[in-house]
Formats: C-alpha cells, structure tokens, sequence
C-alpha cells in the first residue's frame, strides 16, 4: 500500500494558494532541505490542473537552462505525473498522463497498486482537500510561514466535521518558517471542560 503524501506551503491564517511576496522570502537552503525530502523516492506525482500549469511552465525551460535549480527540474521530469484534469489535450511534458475517471477512485487505485510506495501531491488544493475527504492521505507535510496572508484559498474550508491530526515531525528554520507533518488521527478523547479543571492555572494550590 502506498503513502500519499502532501506537501503544501501554508500562511499562519491557513491559506495555501501561494503568493510569491509571501512566500520566497521565506524560503532558504533549509526550507530548500526539507522540500527536498518531501520528494525523495516518490513514485507518482498526483497533481492538479492549475499546479500542473504551472509546473509545466516553469521546470522544464529551467532544467534546460542548466542552473542551480536543473537538477531538481530534472527530477520532476523524470518522476511519473497523473493529473487531474477534465481536458484531453497534450499537457506537454515528458512522464505525465492524465487521471482516468473519478479521483477518488484513481487515487485509490494507485495507492493499492504494490509497485508504487510514495505518490507526492505538490500545491494542487483541490486534489487535497478531496482526498482528505475521503481519508485517503496518509501525511501533511506544511510548511508554515510566519504570516498572515489573509487572502487566498484555505486548506479547511469551513464545516463539518472537525479534522483532527496527530503530530509526527516538527522542524523550526532560522526565518521563523515551522515544517510541521501531520498524519490524520483521531480525537485524543472526549473530555469536557468539568473534566479538566484540575489541570488550569493554579489548580494544584487550591
């Protein structure tokens, strides 16, 4: 069974639609580090229409061109691409396909498939959002920088029910930016507040 994986850069306030003036100065050789570990060994690349445009755009003139950032678009041409598009046209890059049918059940399809052990969703919020859904990913992974957007499409939209999280990793950087992967879990009880009143400020000197 494969772990799906998705990696998103998110502002304080939980938008993840990247703007690049809140984004890139944010971004140094340790963010650099542990991006490069979010795609490390993966097998397939699940990725949205929007995200795949702009990948699409961007990494294959860069791996041409031959500077610091080749080697990693190199990477991303190599590794295999299914994106999730309702559009039939030639998407233009080398490794790619396009998702047949719903996405739901491609996605499960591709995580029970035994010859793939990572499949990475870059960015792609609606893909996510979908598959969180339906509890199909296996680990967040959100680079959470110090500010507020406040503008732009959010990760949890609001509604129900609540989505809680089970922390597995955290990593400070110097710029303030915390790398924080969570894996979907449940609520660690059902406590009320008349069950913690032992535990408040000053309590234990009453």
């Amino acid at each position: 069974m494969a772990t799906i994986v998705s990696t998103l850069f998110i502002s304080l306030d939980g938008v993840v639609e990247i703007d690049p003036a809140w984004h890139f100065p944010y971004f140094d050789e340790n963010m650099g580090a542990a991006v490069g570990e979010d795609y490390e060994d993966v097998d397939v690349m699940v990725l949205g229409r929007v995200t795949y445009d702009s990948f699409a755009g961007a990494w294959p003139e860069r791996e041409a061109a031959g500077g610091d950032d080749a080697t990693f678009a190199a990477q991303l041409g190599d590794v295999r691409k299914v994106v999730a598009t309702r559009g039939s046209q030639d998407l233009g890059w080398r490794n790619v396909e396009t998702l047949q049918g719903d996405l739901v059940e491609a996605v499960t399809a591709l995580k029970a498939d035994p010859t793939i052990g990572k499949i990475l969703i870059a960015g792609s919020i609606s893909v996510v959002q979908q598959l969180l859904a339906a509890g199909l990913v296996d680990q967040l992974s959100l680079f959470v920088h110090p500010v507020a957007a406040r503008h732009g499409k959010r990760l949890f939209d609001e509604g129900e029910p609540i989505y809680p999280l089970r922390l597995l990793r955290s990593d400070i950087f110097p710029t303030g930016v915390a790398r924080m992967v969570y894996a979907p879990s449940e609520l660690p009880g059902s406590e009320t507040y008349d069950d913690v009143t032992d535990k408040v400020p000053g309590a234990s000197d009453s």
